[in-house]
C-alpha cells in the first residue's frame, strides 16, 4: 500500500510539472497572437490619431474591377485574413493619492472605491457591456446614449476608458462602488458588426428621449439567449498580469491623443481571444464582488468584547 501512494504521489507531481508549462505556453499563445497585431514601436504609421468619434465609419466605395494579365478582371483588392477576435481588459483602482493603478478583478471592493476599465481590441468592431447585479435582468451600460453620441464602434489597438479619465468632473471619472453589495457581472461583447437588435447612435438616443425611465436599455429575451449561447462558445484567456502597476503616461497619451499602443507599451492585465477567425462575436464576463461596508467603517467598528 505504502509503495502504491508513493508511485500516486510520484505521478501527481510529474502531471504538475508537466502541466505548468504547457499552461504557460497556451498563456503566451494567447498574449503572442493578441500582441503582436500591435504595431512596432518604430512603425511611424501608427502616430496619426484615429477617428475620435465612437461611431460607424461612414461606408467606402467598391474598388473599381480592373484587368489582369491573362484575362478577367480583379477586384482591386485580395481578401483580407482576419485575426482571431481578441479583447484586452486592464482593470484600474485609484489609490490614495489619485493614481490609477492595476487592479486584480477578484479584489474585494467596498464602498467608496473607484475603478476604472481600459479596453483595447485587435481588430475594429463594435463593443457593447451588459451589466447584471445578484443575477437580475441584464441592462446595457455601454453604448450609453450621452457618451459618444451613442456610439461603440472602436478602433484596434486604440485604448478605449470607461469611464474617461479626461471627464469635465472628478465625479465622473470613476465608477465608484457605492453601500449596497451586491455581485456585479459584466458581459463584453465585442463584434464585428453591429449587434441585430440592440439600438446604436442616434436609434438608442431617439429610443431613450422617446421612453423616459426606460433607459439604460434592456435586452430582449431572444438577444440576450443568443449572448449566453455565445458566452458557451469555446475561446482562450490569458491570465492577470502586471498588477499593482500605475497607468502609464504612454497609455494615458494614446487614450487622449485615440492613438494606438505599440509593442513596447504595457500588455492588457486581461486577454480574451476567440478559437476560430470566421466567429464574428466574442463574448466574455468579470465578475466584481461587492462588500457592504469600506474599509474605513470596518476600522471604526468596535471590537467586539
Amino acid at each position: 500500500m505504502k509503495s502504491k501512494m508513493m508511485f500516486l504521489t510520484l505521478a501527481l507531481i510529474a502531471f504538475a510539472a508537466f502541466a505548468l508549462p504547457i499552461y504557460a505556453q497556451a498563456d503566451d499563445d494567447v498574449r503572442g497572437a493578441f500582441l503582436t497585431t500591435r504595431p512596432k514601436a518604430t512603425d511611424k504609421t501608427n502616430n496619426p490619431a484615429a477617428n475620435r468619434t465612437h461611431r460607424r465609419p461612414k461606408a467606402r466605395p467598391a474598388p473599381t474591377p480592373g484587368p489582369v494579365s491573362g484575362g478577367g478582371t480583379t477586384s482591386g483588392a485580395s481578401k483580407k485574413v482576419l485575426p482571431r477576435m481578441g479583447l484586452g481588459l486592464t482593470l484600474f483602482m485609484r489609490d490614495s493619492i489619485g493614481l490609477a493603478v492595476r487592479t486584480d478583478p477578484k479584489h474585494a471592493f467596498r464602498k467608496g472605491d473607484h475603478v476604472r476599465f481600459l479596453l483595447e481590441t485587435n481588430t475594429d468592431g463594435y463593443l457593447y457591456i451588459f451589466n447584471t447585479t445578484d443575477g437580475g435582468p441584464p441592462i446595457m451600460i455601454y453604448p450609453d446614449q450621452e457618451l459618444d453620441e451613442a456610439g461603440n464602434y472602436i478602433q484596434a489597438h486604440v485604448p478605449f476608458e470607461i469611464p474617461s479619465s479626461v471627464a469635465a468632473e472628478e465625479r465622473l471619472r470613476w465608477l465608484t462602488f457605492d453601500q449596497y453589495p451586491g455581485a456585479e457581472k459584466l458581459y463584453f461583447v465585442f463584434t464585428r458588426e453591429p449587434l441585430a437588435g440592440a439600438p446604436i447612435e442616434d436609434d438608442l438616443i431617439s429610443f431613450c428621449r422617446e421612453n423616459e425611465g426606460k433607459c439604460p436599455w434592456h435586452p430582449r429575451a431572444e438577444l440576450w439567449a443568443q449572448i449566453q449561447k455565445e458566452l458557451s462558445e469555446p475561446g482562450q484567456t490569458s491570465k492577470t498580469k502586471g498588477l499593482g502597476n500605475s497607468e502609464t503616461a504612454n497609455e494615458h497619451k494614446a487614450v487622449v491623443r485615440g492613438i494606438g499602443l505599440n509593442r513596447d507599451d504595457p500588455e492588457p492585465s486581461l486577454i480574451m481571444l476567440s478559437a476560430s477567425s470566421s466567429k464574428t462575436i466574442l463574448v466574455t464576463t468579470l465578475d466584481l464582488v461587492h462588500n457592504a461596508i469600506s474599509l474605513l467603517d470596518s476600522e471604526s467598528e468596535e471590537p467586539p468584547q
